[in-house]
């Protein structure tokens, strides 16, 4: 599979999107996707574009010249990024965490992650 309009109807399909909905997101008309993904019709920089920022992917990616993509990955991180806590000791020592370009400590997230507790149990 090396062609873009393939490469796009894969990505909407492994997020289990239909033709309008990913036409609605990236603001273009269902029947300009349909084109695409038929190679009918080849999408401007601007459309390719939001489609690689959309699927979080190169363009070389959706234009066949680069084959490093894993999707599955991407979903990983992204449900792992939304289901992050921040008290569990293992992310504190695993990842770190910076505020104007300085990493923090691990007493100083300790102490943020007492402070955000404080500021909610006074709510």
């Amino acid at each position: 599979m090396h062609n873009c309009g393939e490469r796009i109807s894969a990505l909407r399909e492994n997020r289990k999107l239909t033709q309008e909905e990913l036409a609605s997101q990236l603001q273009i008309s269902r029947a300009s996707l349909s084109h695409y993904e038929k190679n009918r019709r080849k999408p401007d920089f601007d459309t390719l574009h939001k489609i690689a920022d959309f699927f979080q992917v190169s363009i070389d990616y959706l234009l066949g010249r680069d084959d490093d993509f894993v999707p599955a990955a991407k979903d990983e991180i992204l449900e792992f990024s939304e289901n992050l806590e921040l008290s569990d000791e293992n992310i504190l020592e695993r990842f770190s965490f910076a505020i104007d370009g300085k990493e923090l400590t691990p007493e100083e997230a300790k102490r943020f992650i007492a402070f955000i507790r404080a500021e909610r149990s006074m709510r």
